[in-house]
């Protein structure tokens, strides 16, 4: 079925070579339509979930996202269920600090594009630049070149450095995106700013756990904190709160971004391993 499909599209003039490699290495012929779709109509899709229309109707949006990304469980909603035979582990997309996103460009494949973010596209006025989201690894920026040539660009691994840097510069937020219909891998990062993420968005309205933590937590060193309240306004998840001249975390909500750390103007924040929020990223194992 598959091969057949392959041969109608490239008659038809519609398979690009990037586009045949995703098809052939896609585990099903349903997750390679999907990957294709997922690729071609990504605007649409992040459109749906963050449109005011769509945010009258939480409901709506948290059965979508429940059925469309993996969620992260607390240990209450969790329960333990004998299947008897092996099961696949899915990776989640996930929190991932400036330092391992660096990591991830400097020790992963060399293809990378900027791809034009699509929550920061639909908004009216969005945050600028939108060209900020890195597509790694082929045939994944290939086939995101080839479908959107004029909402992306290929990039050298100095230019996605720098890119990553002015992000983390500007207050936003590193994350790392896998998805079974790319070839069941990571595939790209995220720079997200909490004011058009529609990850975010969906998290903080919905309640739903789009995102894992990163393995990491804020902690304030009381002696430098002058109280001054950036690292409270910076918080893409209102982790932080200013009370009575002193900083605290709050530590349900943290997900170790990192960026109340590069917000704090007096070296007060950092980031600490917590085991209570999950494995950092493992850059070497991608």
């Amino acid at each position: 079925m598959k091969r057949w499909l392959l041969g109608c599209l490239e008659r038809l003039g519609l398979l690009s070579r990037p586009a045949r490699t995703l098809f052939e290495q896609s585990a099903s012929l349903a997750q390679a339509l999907h990957g294709w779709l997922y690729a071609r109509f990504t605007k649409p899709y992040v459109r749906m979930l963050i449109e005011p229309r769509r945010q009258s109707h939480p409901r709506a949006v948290r059965w979508l996202a429940e059925r469309y990304h993996a969620k992260v469980l607390t240990p209450a909603h969790a329960r333990a269920i004998v299947v008897n035979e092996r099961i696949l582990r899915r990776d989640l997309e996930r929190v991932i600090p400036f330092r391992l996103a660096r990591e991830l460009v400097l020790e992963g494949p060399p293809d990378i594009a900027a791809y034009e973010c699509a929550c920061r596209a639909a908004r009216p006025s969005p945050c600028q630049p939108t060209m900020v989201c890195l597509v790694v690894g082929q045939p994944v920026v290939d086939l995101v070149l080839r479908m959107h040539p004029h909402e992306s660009r290929r990039l050298r691994r100095e230019e996605a450095l720098e890119l990553l840097e002015q992000e983390r510069l500007r207050g936003h937020m590193h994350t790392a995106w896998f998805k079974d219909a790319m070839l069941g891998r990571f595939y790209a990062i995220c720079n997200c700013c909490k004011c058009c993420c529609g990850g975010i968005q969906a998290m903080k309205n919905s309640g739903v756990g789009i995102l894992a933590p990163s393995g990491f937590v804020a902690v304030l060193e009381a002696a430098l904190c002058q109280a001054c309240g950036a690292c409270v306004d910076a918080c893409p998840f209102d982790a932080l709160a200013l009370q009575d001249g002193s900083v605290s975390v709050v530590w349900d909500r943290c997900m170790g971004c990192g960026v109340c750390e590069a917000a704090c103007p007096c070296g007060a924040v950092r980031l600490v391993r917590d085991a209570g929020k999950g494995e950092p990223l493992d850059v070497s194992a991608l």
